[in-house]
């Protein structure tokens, strides 16, 4: 088959970490290395990088699969590059995978969207590629349909991403300060999942550690960004990994994501792998989100981030921390997220609002919360008569709205 698979740009009113550093699209490189491993023919268009629209590689080729990856902000941008594709080539199928696929499935419910990969995303796209009519395709565990239960997990074995279908765009990936830079993935999923605000689904794989060393061995960059959700909790050990390093000779310079409560228990660990190439850690912070800095959880947590900071700097590694501020927060508590800012100095910390994510119980918590406290408001003042009216117009309205959603065109 011809396969056409595209990383599309965020949608123009969202803000997004693409001003600082844009990393390859890891994900659509294991598919395609995955893709191409069955005989495929396969090619990827970066619509980050790509001045051409997506319409114009469609219709230079004839292509039996489009595939997509998408964030929650990819939303109405890869529906609406659905549409494009069918309007240029109406048999091939599209077909949409990735986080917010996997997280929030109905979002991308579309007529010009044949199909949604809500697990196994590697091994789902291969399966879809077979050569089976769109309706058999649309029956396979790991393909989103109302009702369908998911599937377990299934973590690709002994599969590196095909680096080479990005050339082309490679000496423009970046990673804040790194003007030439890799992605890597030596674990999938979290081995210590963040509580409500957290997406995934509990499992834990880790690559074969050879496996690993033998692509970093071939990656051509000086600069490799590891994306594993939190690289210091790996059960297997940060010493063996810097050993591998040492024995293989491979010389990089890292940067990582990890946890607070990781690096003030493990100081040794952390002196290591900045003796070993080690820049930058992107730290989470555990127990979030929070009203204030006064609740005594977060005062642990902000005495772990202070801790972890000062870990980082006396072995020359930089801080990001991700800090968020808490619904319904007043003066005072933005007057104590300052002082608290201060003694983070050097560090270079993102602050930002608890967004709650679809797909996230911390999303349906407060779902649930808006939800009971719009229904008492409205029995209190106006009384169950009028509750029920209103009701009953909401969930008309509701309808209305899903009909015009799924509505072809």
């Amino acid at each position: 088959m011809n396969i056409l698979l595209a990383r599309p740009k965020p949608d123009s009113r969202s803000v997004n970490v693409q001003r600082f550093m844009i990393p390859e699209p890891l994900e659509l490189e294991i598919v395609a290395a995955h893709l191409r491993n069955l005989g495929h023919d396969v090619d990827l268009v970066d619509l980050v990088l790509e001045r051409r629209p997506l319409r114009w590689f469609v219709s230079r080729k004839q292509y039996d699969i489009v595939g997509f990856t998408a964030y929650i902000n990819h939303v109405q941008v890869v529906k609406q590059l659905a549409r494009d594709v069918k309007r240029v080539s109406p048999r091939t199928q599209v077909v949409v995978g990735g986080i917010h696929a996997e997280s929030v499935p109905t979002d991308f419910v579309d007529a010009s969207i044949d199909h949604i990969v809500w697990a196994n995303g590697v091994i789902t796209m291969g399966r879809i590629a077979s050569g089976m009519s769109a309706a058999e395709a649309a029956c396979l565990p790991g393909v989103w349909a109302s009702g369908k239960a998911k599937p377990a997990v299934e973590h690709p074995q002994g599969l590196m991403p095909d680096r080479t279908i990005t050339a082309k765009y490679r000496n423009r990936y970046t990673h804040i300060h790194h003007e030439r830079s890799a992605s890597l993935k030596t674990s999938y999923g979290c081995a210590a999942p963040c509580g409500t605000f957290c997406t995934h689904d509990g499992s834990y794989a880790e690559r074969d550690l050879d496996e690993v060393m033998d692509e970093l061995a071939g990656i051509a960059e000086p600069h490799v960004f590891i994306v594993d959700d939190n690289f210091l909790s790996r059960p297997s050990g940060i010493t063996r990994f810097c050993e591998s390093l040492d024995a293989r000779g491979i010389s990089k310079r890292f940067s990582a994501f990890g946890r607070a409560d990781d690096v003030t228990e493990h100081p040794d660990d952390i002196r290591l792998l900045a003796e070993h190439g080690f820049e930058e850690l992107f730290l989470g912070v555990p127990s979030l989100p929070r009203s204030d800095l006064a609740n005594e959880g977060t005062r642990t947590s902000a005495e772990q981030v202070i801790e972890a900071v000062r870990v980082l700097e006396e072995v020359g590694v930089q801080c990001y921390p991700d800090l968020f501020t808490g619904e319904g927060w007043g003066r005072a508590d933005f007057d104590r997220l300052i002082d608290f800012l201060h003694q983070l100095e050097p560090a270079m910390v993102n602050v930002q609002p608890v967004t709650p994510m679809p797909g996230t119980r911390h999303y349906d918590d407060e779902r649930e919360r808006l939800s009971q406290s719009w229904r008492r408001y409205i029995k209190h003042r106006y009384g169950k008569r009028v509750y029920r009216r209103m009701l009953r117009g909401a969930m008309g309205n509701t309808w209305q709205y899903l009909k015009l959603i799924v509505r072809p065109g």
